[in-house]
């Protein structure tokens, strides 16, 4: 249940249209629902103002369906992360309207379709091989109420990609930079706006850069002090502290 939804059910309860044993039927899963296997959370997005998110890996196809749909009745937006074919194809057997984004690996079912986005995060990829983490966090941020642009391909190995890019970048509220190889694409873009910038360090490149390590350093040692850096291919994280970021900015309206 969303907070809107919570307002919603308590003014009903004063305005003595929704009876107390109607109350308590609305609210019996809250504020989590055991499912054996799992403990769906129905309270998170009114502590955190976001529904729970399932992370798909590691589990099997009927237990990301069980979980996506008791979060898909309970009214809010459910995300799942790291998604494979075979569990993609059957929560959208289940579920016609989510959408599954295969290069992402990302299903998501949004529960009001005239939310209107908010603010720009923006979401910079050094190569196209970084794409997929790119990918997991627009969707994320756009999940959370985001206005996402992405910039694909921009590595500093052609500076002058990214540089065409400076003027939208300086209209974000925040800004995912995800870049593999050496890393540099962090500290780059910390250089060129004013906002907070969520590094990502991704698993691409050759035996030295040992499955991200070296990018990971490399932010984690960043000049650009408004640069923060979240785990190797953690392209969820990034899109959510990025959203969090936007939302805080939204009484002030972006730059267009």
């Amino acid at each position: 249940m969303t907070e809107k939804a919570l307002r919603e059910l308590l003014e009903a309860i004063r305005a003595g249209k929704v009876d107390v044993d109607e109350a308590i039927a609305s609210l019996r899963r809250m504020p989590f629902e055991p499912l054996g296997f799992a403990n769906v959370d129905h309270h998170r997005s009114i502590r955190c103002g976001a529904p729970e998110v399932i992370f798909c890996q590691g589990k099997t196809a009927a237990q990301v369906v069980e979980i996506f749909s008791r979060l898909a009745e309970s009214g809010v937006d459910v995300l799942a992360t790291r998604a494979d074919d075979a569990t993609a194809k059957a929560v959208t057997a289940r579920f016609p309207q989510a959408r599954h984004e295969a290069v992402a690996r990302t299903i998501s079912l949004v529960a009001d379709g005239d939310r209107e986005a908010i603010g720009h995060v923006a979401i910079v990829a050094a190569g196209t091989s970084d794409i997929p983490v790119a990918e997991e966090a627009r969707v994320t941020a756009g999940m959370l109420g985001a206005n996402v642009t992405t910039h694909y391909d921009v590595g500093v190995a052609g500076l002058h990609r990214l540089l065409a890019q400076s003027a939208r970048l300086q209209s974000a509220r925040a800004i995912v930079a995800v870049a593999g190889m050496e890393g540099a694409l962090a500290s780059v873009v910390g250089g060129l706006v004013a906002v907070p910038v969520v590094a990502v360090p991704t698993s691409i490149g050759y035996g030295a850069s040992f499955g991200g390590l070296a990018a990971l350093l490399a932010m984690l040692n960043s000049c650009a002090s408004n640069v923060s850096v979240v785990n190797i291919d953690n392209g969820f994280s990034a899109g959510y502290i990025a959203a969090l970021i936007n939302r805080q900015g939204q009484g002030e309206p972006a730059d267009e």
